[in-house]
């Protein structure tokens, strides 16, 4: 053990301030434990150095290697909140998929109906109310982007004035060119 503190003190010049270092030995690998005081030294960070004697040809070399305590791991956590929002935003696109899936379903079999009346489409858009509520809740916590959101209100009030416009219950105003 001695004979390591001597190799390790010729092998690096450490400074004064190293005074609380203690060394641990067991068969030929030291260890050498230091203090966050050292950190400002910039020679280690808080941490411990291995301090490993090799015999090759009747010689004995130092093999030293820094290495810093690890501190509590944060991608764990960060991990384990993923995972979290990850369902959370799974349920989320789950229902917006779900309500416009029904709004479609309902203008499909009202576009299909020969004999349709104007007021059968209240029911579409009350359909169409609850899926616009549920995907503004999902951008507003941020589950889509608001341009998805926008662009996914807008198809389905397209697709509702298709039907309207097949059926006759809405005609375009005639665009005006410029001369």
């Amino acid at each position: 053990m001695a004979t390591a503190v001597h190799c390790l003190s010729s092998f690096i010049s450490l400074p004064r301030k190293l005074q609380s270092l203690s060394l641990n030995s067991s068969s030929n690998h030291f260890h050498l434990s230091f203090s966050a005081t050292l950190s400002h030294t910039s020679l280690f960070s808080s941490g411990r150095l291995s301090v490993s004697t090799i015999e090759k040809h009747n010689r004995f070399s130092v093999v030293c290697e820094a290495a810093t305590k690890r501190k509590a791991d944060s991608a764990a956590k960060r991990a384990r909140q993923a995972e979290k929002r990850r369902f959370y935003n799974k349920a989320r696109k789950s229902e917006v998929r779900t309500r416009i899936k029904k709004v479609l379903e309902a203008l499909e079999v009202l576009k299909k109906k020969t004999d349709a009346q104007p007021e059968e489409v209240l029911p579409v858009e009350k359909l169409i109310a609850e899926a616009y509520t549920v995907i503004d809740k999902a951008v507003k916590v941020g589950t889509l982007h608001r341009n998805t959101g926008a662009r996914r209100k807008s198809r389905l009030a397209r697709r509702k004035k298709a039907v309207e416009i097949h059926h006759g219950w809405y005609t375009p105003a005639p665009t005006v060119t410029a001369a």
